[in-house]
């Protein structure tokens, strides 16, 4: 049977097995195996042609494997961030009729989800209007609308400089914190993004290295792909995740 994407109920958010993807008959993934839990932040790096988008694509059931299993918890909520979504910029629609776009959304779901992406005072300005920054984080509250269990986000921040890079970045730690999801991101801005993760998969067509980024940065596989100078900015970044994921302030509660 080739249809190997599983939808089960297990402890995990997503739990990737043994994953082999191929493109005819060219491999672009191989045994490829990782585990999210909620709360966490797990950041996937790499070359380009590495498998990363295609990881993602497998995920979210884009791409069939042609070995190994993706499994998601049963009924798992998916916030998407795309790296761009093309708009017409001389459309006149402000953030609020943006975001309300997607289905049933009242004005107080917009607010919350705006405060959340860190732009409250982005709601009656015209999408025409945003900085590539504000942009963003207005795609950021739109994935935030349907309460996700998960972010995922494929170069989000691609465009950005780095201190908005680093912005961004900044506020998904706050996100994970207000909501308690789980976030997954592809990401190329490997001095900043380091430091915003609690673990690190590092893809070059199978994974070279996982773990803490302090751990996968330290590697040989790693500075064989991105040389040494990561580690020491890591050094400049990073910040403790010693908190836990416990999160008892919901979405709703701030609301209200």
């Amino acid at each position: 049977m080739s249809l190997l994407y599983r939808n089960d109920i297990v402890m995990n958010l997503i739990s990737v097995e043994n994953l082999t993807l191929n493109y005819g008959s060219n491999t672009v993934l191989r045994d490829v195996d990782f585990k999210i839990d909620l709360g966490e932040i797990v950041t996937i790096v790499g070359p380009n042609g590495s498998g990363k988008t295609s990881l993602l694509k497998a995920i979210i059931g884009a791409i069939q494997p042609a070995k190994g299993f993706v499994k998601l918890k049963s009924g798992l909520k998916i916030g998407y961030v795309p790296q761009r979504l093309n708009f017409e910029s001389t459309l006149p629609i402000t953030v609020e009729r943006f975001l309300r776009l997607i289905g049933k959304i009242d004005r107080a779901s917009c607010i919350l989800a705006l405060e959340t992406a860190g732009v409250p005072e982005l709601l009656k300005s015209q999408m025409s209007e945003l900085s590539g920054g504000q942009f963003q984080r207005v795609l950021l509250a739109r994935s935030l609308l349907g309460n996700p269990e998960i972010l995922i986000l494929d170069e989000a921040t691609q465009g950005l400089d780095q201190p908005g890079s680093a912005s961004f970045y900044r506020q998904l730690e706050t996100v994970r914190h207000d909501t308690g999801c789980a976030v997954l991101m592809i990401s190329h801005d490997l001095h900043v993004v380091m430091s915003a993760s609690d673990r690190v998969i590092c893809l070059n067509g199978h994974v070279c290295c996982a773990g803490t980024p302090a751990v996968v940065a330290s590697t040989p596989e790693y500075k064989a792909l991105f040389g040494d100078g990561t580690e020491g900015a890591l050094a400049l970044y990073r910040h403790e995740h010693n908190h836990n994921h416990d999160h008892t302030t919901t979405q709703q509660e701030r609301l209200e």
